[in-house]
């Protein structure tokens, strides 16, 4: 099931990784290097140090079964009788000398043992298992993260262009005596505060790579981009489909594994309430006869009732307990689901309206305002107000897109779907 999940979980991740987005960033052309997804994932999964040590509690859980597969070591026994007394049993003529040995006769019990240390293995599997996973969706978060601040440093610094743009042609005007000085002061203002956001964009893009980088153990990332395409947005299944594979949940898988975990140990402390028996052989030398004599002997607990009930009763609650949690579980996940599957509708159908509807509006009310403002029939704040609302909506189109990639992830996360990636323009 697992596997299942994590090939699902692979097809989701790559939805970013069709085209290499450039970045414009300050520095040495030369030096530009960039990361992409599937890498960005191995790096992940081989370097990540958490997961390194979650690998350890399996090799842990493999000693403890080596472990549960010796058996009780037969003991020797011997005993002296008949020596160093009075009278007749002066010194050791008399003596008695027995040598034997004894085993424990677990009658079933080992096998118990063994059966809930494979168990125990196949649950600490189960979780590392899952925190791989969890490793990943993380990485591929961040990753989206890295191409949305990416997408906002462009836009950014597209702002900026069109801001000195601004000055440029009301410097022309004041110089023409067509406008006052005080639009010049505000172009200006306009352009030092768009550096300035500009700014702040470099910032977070850079904190998102360190972010990244820290997936695989790195404080400085060895990269200057990342590559992917961040206007994708997946085809979603129905609602139905996406349902019925909710029992591919990982944490779904761990809460099994406990399960069956703890019916091992009920199993294991229903064998521990029948006492093991001990068997001894051996022989036995008479001194004063000059003789040898076989000697054997068992040894039978008596059971003064159940002495392991109490284990019996908090092994028998930890399993109930474990099923009423999956059941929780299930509808917790059923729920999340549902939430997380409108959101994803929302988000798709409100990037693609505001990048087919509004944005191309908007660009053209710019090229009108922008001809009418050349000629003198519209006021620099007519013009800067539409270019400030072209980058808020191009913002808004970047978020949608993130927002949708992000909630994919979290769907894949919750179901093991395969969610493929196809341009917005080809969802008709």
């Amino acid at each position: 099931m697992l596997d299942v999940f994590a090939r699902g979980l692979a097809a989701c991740l790559i939805l970013a990784t069709i085209s290499p987005l450039t970045l414009a960033q300050p520095g040495d052309p030369e030096a530009f290097t960039d990361i992409d997804l599937p890498e960005a994932l191995a790096k992940t999964l081989a370097d990540n140090p958490a997961l390194r040590a979650k690998g350890l509690e399996v090799t842990g859980a493999e000693g403890r079964l080596l472990q549960s597969t010796f058996r009780p070591s037969p003991r020797l026994n011997v005993e002296l009788e008949n020596a160093l007394g009075t009278d007749t049993y002066t010194g050791v003529d008399s003596s008695e000398a027995t040598i034997s040995l004894g085993w424990v006769l677990e009658r079933g019990l080992r096998e118990h043992i063994v059966e809930a240390a494979r168990a125990g293995i196949a649950m600490s599997s189960t979780e590392v298992e899952i925190a791989r996973l969890d490793a990943a969706a993380e990485t591929a978060r961040r990753f989206i993260e890295c191409l949305m601040f990416q997408a906002r440093y462009q836009q950014g610094a597209t702002g900026v262009e069109r801001a000195r743009e601004a000055v440029e042609a009301v410097r022309r005007r004041v110089a023409a005596s067509r406008a006052p000085a005080a639009e010049l002061a505000r172009a200006e203002a306009a352009l030092a505060r768009a550096e300035l956001r500009l700014d702040d964009y470099l910032h977070e893009l850079e904190s998102a790579y360190h972010r990244l980088s820290a997936q695989w153990g790195v404080t400085e990332p060895g990269f200057t981009a990342v590559a992917g395409e961040l206007n994708r947005a997946p085809a979603v299944d129905s609602f139905a489909a996406l349902m019925a594979r909710v029992e591919q949940n990982p944490d779904l898988a761990a809460l099994i594994s406990r399960a069956r975990l703890a019916e091992a140990e009920l199993n294991l402390a229903r064998a521990r309430s029948r006492p093991s028996w001990e068997v001894s052989g051996g022989l036995r030398r008479l001194e004063r006869t000059d003789d040898w004599a076989l000697v054997g002997g068992i040894t039978v607990p008596l059971r003064m009732g159940n002495q392991n009930q109490g284990r019996i009763a908090e092994t028998r609650a930890a399993v109930a307990q474990l099923e009423a949690a999956q059941e929780a579980a299930r509808v917790e996940i059923e729920t999340q689901l549902f939430v997380l599957y409108q959101a994803l509708i929302h988000n798709i159908e409100l990037a693609a309206g505001l990048s087919m509807e509004v944005a191309p509006r908007i660009e053209a009310a710019l090229a009108d305002t922008r001809r009418a403002f050349e000629l003198g029939s519209s006021s620099y704040l007519e013009f800067r107000a539409i270019q400030t609302e072209l980058l808020e909506v191009t913002f808004e189109i970047i978020d949608a897109h993130a927002d949708a990639n992000l909630l994919a992830i979290e769907i894949e996360r919750l179901t093991g779907a395969s969610l493929s990636a196809v341009p917005l323009s080809e969802r008709g």
